[in-house]
């Protein structure tokens, strides 16, 4: 059989026959990563007015070491160097950082927006080679999977957050008593958004399911993997609305602290 070979011709950046504009979605992605990169730094660097009442900000939990009646192990340990900023944050924004990081709708979304690899589908590149992901620094990618177990773990902290969240120190009594705030309403939507976003991950689907050729026959496995694959669905909205929810959170605890915002009590 005779070949026949077809040459295509190299697109310059940014070069593309779309007619479409292309360009909104990588802007629109940069724009909003950004935004939350750039304030979520911030937010950690500050360690304080991230403790109001029973409310504790997600970027600080679980508090391990800190000042606020949240923390675990108490203020900051003698052994912390003098010369290194110390927030509470530090210790434990690593992992979250980590899962979205390498989270496959979060690399397709930022390989496009900031490293223009491409910045579209059809539109040309700023280079002419592609090292894939089995050097550095796209093989960290691979960690994702191990992200996940401190992501499932961060949730369990939240959640309990959410349940603290509910008990409101009664001056008159000088105890704890039920109640419900606006901030507990704002901490439980987090973990319930965050959860969708957790739980519809690509290795957790995989990991209940994914390495068996014929699960029909494991019904209990089956029912599992058909509830991830549900979320998994949604995945682009749940990483999103998440990311906008978590970031919301720190600022409502934050002006909260601050005296900027008042919560309202329910009950």
């Amino acid at each position: 059989m005779e070949q026949v070979q077809i040459s295509v011709p190299a697109r310059g950046w940014g070069q593309t026959t779309r007619a479409d504009a292309w360009w909104v979605q990588p802007l629109a992605v940069f724009l909003g990563l950004s935004t939350f990169i750039v304030y979520s730094t911030w937010a950690a660097f500050q360690g304080e007015h991230y403790a109001f009442g029973p409310y504790l900000s997600p970027f600080y939990s679980p508090e391990i070491f800190g000042d606020s009646t949240h923390s675990l192990l108490g203020p900051k340990p003698g052994w912390w160097p003098m010369w290194l900023p110390f927030s509470p944050a530090f210790l434990i924004l690593w992992a979250p950082v980590g899962f979205r990081l390498t989270c496959y709708y979060y690399r397709g979304a930022y390989y496009k927006a900031f490293w223009a690899d491409p910045p579209s589908c059809a539109v040309g590149e700023p280079r002419s080679g592609y090292l894939g992901e089995n050097s550095f620094p796209l093989i960290v990618q691979n960690l994702h999977r191990y992200f996940l177990i401190f992501a499932l773990l961060l949730l369990v902290f939240l959640t309990l957050d959410v349940w603290n969240a509910l008990w409101f120190e009664d001056p008159a009594t000088n105890s704890l008593s039920f109640g419900l705030g606006v901030g507990t309403l704002v901490l439980a939507v987090n973990v319930v958004l965050l959860g969708s976003y957790t739980l519809g991950c690509h290795s957790l689907r995989h990991l209940v399911g994914g390495g068996h050729d014929r699960i029909s026959g494991s019904p209990l496995r089956r029912q599992t993997y058909d509830c991830v694959s549900c979320l998994n669905r949604r995945h682009m909205l749940y990483a999103w609305m998440s990311l906008v929810w978590v970031g919301f959170s720190d600022v409502y605890v934050r002006l909260c602290a601050m005296g900027i915002w008042s919560d309202l009590r329910l009950f």
